[in-house]
């Protein structure tokens, strides 16, 4: 027995699946200590939009480590922080027109949640939120109450109350038009819907089976939410920092939301950091008011700048991942044509394969990783082989990952993908 099945919690989850033990990485490859390469189609989960180690994040780390500048400050100001702000001000919010006050919660992403919730309800004096079928927000108590997923609900061991569910985009496979019992519900005062202080929502469900809502039906829930006086919350944790090829996922649609939840790649390194955006008018705190010892993570502002600094300049990774895109696209779209049933779903480079039969997308995960490529599921039931490449990585690689993916999906199902290379 090992260490770590000697001590380590039975919570522990990814280990029991990629079942190596893991000791460097650079770029799209991860290896483990025998030497082993792995391709990497899953990003730390959302956390390595630009890639393990990349050089242009760890040099001005290992620089701001070794100069004795500060590492843990509270919400104290220090100059890591300040150049943070000005860079997101100036790249991020003024190019597209967002008047945002910037929140450091605790560094995670459920923290980001948490703090949008409570300041939701602090606003506007009400107590429920709207979310939807499958979404997921986090695990702490909060996050949990507007998260779909039956076994991480039962995690929480107590009741989840003061939320409502309701069907996400194509949850109904178009048998009732979009927001139809939401929109009476706020209409009629015998409903028995109270009032909502918000409606949180991901544009593309990530752990939820990678459904992706049309832009469509994001601007009539944009439209709804304003007529009725309910706070609209996105949370952009992993939809956001480019994976569906614009900076913020909901940009396409055209839609500001009141609050945006941000964590995972902000930092562009996979160091913690967390942020929640908001109108200014929705800055009521009181000074202390929500706090955390870890939300001044000086590190992780030095990389989240240099991120910020080396890929949003300009237009060029938005680019980039529209061609990434197409191409992780196309090779998914072939893959999924073996097999009845089977679809692509997803934006961008958060995409993946839903299958009808359960087991399935378990099962080419798992022979996917024998061959050398990281992908995980997704869905309620695991039912969707789910990609996430880095956003920087190159064309020859992705071509190598889908062809990987075919092989894996093709011993599975027991039928041959027909393979055209994909570049």
């Amino acid at each position: 027995m090992d260490i770590f099945d000697a001590i380590e919690s039975e919570v522990r989850f990814y280990c029991r699946s990629w079942d190596v033990v893991f000791e460097r990485a650079a770029g799209s490859t991860l290896y483990s200590e025998d030497g082993r390469e792995y391709l990497d189609f899953f990003s730390g989960a959302g956390a390595l939009n630009y890639g393990h180690n990349n050089p242009v994040l760890l040099r001005p780390l290992v620089e701001y480590l070794l100069s004795g500048s500060i590492v843990h400050s509270l919400d104290m100001k220090t100059v890591a922080k300040r150049r943070f702000l000005e860079t997101f001000q100036e790249l991020i919010l003024k190019p597209r027109d967002l008047n945002y006050k910037v929140m450091f919660p605790g560094p995670t992403g459920t923290n980001s949640v948490e703090a949008a919730l409570k300041l939701a309800r602090k606003t506007t004096g009400r107590h429920t939120v709207v979310s939807f079928t499958n979404a997921f927000h986090g695990m702490t108590l909060g996050a949990l109450a507007v998260t779909g997923n039956s076994m991480k609900r039962q995690g929480a061991g107590i009741p989840l109350t003061n939320t409502v569910s309701v069907p996400y985009d194509g949850f109904l496979d178009g048998e009732a038009s979009d927001f139809l019992w939401l929109q009476r519900a706020l209409e009629d005062t015998g409903s028995g819907l109270d009032k909502p202080a918000a409606v949180i929502v991901e544009t593309v469900q990530g752990e939820g089976g990678l459904r992706a809502a049309r832009e469509s039906w994001l601007r009539r829930l944009s439209e709804i939410c304003h007529e009725h006086g309910i706070l609209l919350i996105v949370d952009d944790v992993q939809a956001g920092c480019g994976r569906t090829g614009t900076f913020f996922s909901f940009e396409a649609a055209g839609i500001v939301p009141d609050i945006v939840c941000l964590s995972k790649s902000i930092s562009g390194f996979g160091l913690p950091l967390a942020l929640v955006l908001f109108k200014p008018e929705l800055d009521i705190w009181k000074p202390g008011e929500h706090n955390g010892t870890f939300r001044g993570h000086n590190p992780a502002f030095v990389t989240g700048t240099a991120a910020l600094e080396n890929f949003w300049q300009d237009r060029n990774l938005e680019l980039k991942v529209a061609g990434l895109g197409a191409q992780l696209h196309e090779g998914l779209t072939q893959i999924a044509s073996a097999t009845e049933g089977a679809r692509v779903r997803g934006r961008g480079l958060l995409a993946g394969i839903f299958y009808p039969d359960p087991s399935a997308a378990g099962k080419i995960a798992a022979e996917s990783f024998s061959r050398g490529l990281l992908v995980e599921t997704s869905g309620p039931n695991g039912e969707v082989v789910k990609t996430m490449p880095a956003l920087t990585i190159s064309a020859e690689d992705m071509r190598k990952g889908l062809e990987i993916l075919a092989g894996a999906a093709a011993a599975v199902i027991g039928e041959p993908v027909v393979w055209r290379s994909v570049a």
